[in-house]
């Protein structure tokens, strides 16, 4: 199973937080700035009694502004680890978890599922989250457009033998967590401000219900 920059860990359920944002440079004009971001904490109670803890811990970005050399060009380096435990579940427990960013053009990301532009946005209906890359890598967003895209790229044999690629690690059990490091994101086009967030969501299966719980990050400026 191969991870596309990133390391995933699972033995239960994920979901994501961010919390206060703190920016430092590193060194001089146009060197990278580091951005810590703390962390938090959710804790939310399904229908059916289950108790889903999420907790985010050392996530962080490492933004270069202008790794083009010129003012349309942003890159960072983003990195967490979300860990989640399960409580008071009766029965079986486990699901899916869907980390991931979006990120924004002039456009505002502070509500969480931001839509915008013709590329669109992180959208999500009550069940299920849709985006609008397979990778941050290569974003290209104009003023007041969107796009998200999973951290996740799991390679694994489908049904029937071929090569498939998952965006979530499926999970069994009442905690875990998915960690990761470095995962790019790569903006070009954008003249003006741009903004990214994180969020993870996962879906919580137990005897008696599924449900979605999603955390979403602070949004941080790319420069």
């Amino acid at each position: 199973m191969n991870i596309r920059k990133s390391v995933a860990r699972a033995a239960g359920i994920a979901a994501v937080a961010t919390a206060a944002l703190g920016l430092f440079s590193t060194g001089a004009a146009n060197a990278d700035t580091f951005v810590p971001l703390p962390g938090g904490e959710l804790t939310k109670t399904l229908s059916d009694g289950t108790v889903v803890t999420v907790r985010m811990v050392g996530e962080s970005a490492n933004i270069n502004p202008s790794m083009g050399a010129t003012p349309v060009h942003r890159n960072a380096w983003v990195s967490g680890s979300a860990q989640v435990e399960l409580s008071g579940a009766n029965g079986a427990v486990g699901g899916k978890i869907f980390p991931g960013y979006v990120v924004g053009c002039q456009v505002d990301i502070s509500g969480g599922g931001a839509t915008g532009g013709a590329e669109g946005g992180a959208n999500w209906d009550g069940s299920s989250p849709s985006v609008g890359a397979t990778s941050g890598a290569n974003l290209t967003l104009g003023p007041g457009q969107s796009r998200s895209f999973y951290v996740l790229d799991l390679e694994q044999a489908d049904d029937f033998g071929s090569e498939a690629h998952k965006v979530r690690n499926a999970f069994k059990g009442s905690n875990g967590s998915v960690t990761w490091a470095d995962e790019t994101i790569g903006l070009t086009g954008c003249g003006g401000y741009a903004q990214a967030r994180s969020f993870v969501s996962v879906e919580v299966e137990t005897d008696n219900v599924v449900s979605w719980v999603t955390l979403w990050g602070q949004p941080f400026s790319l420069g």
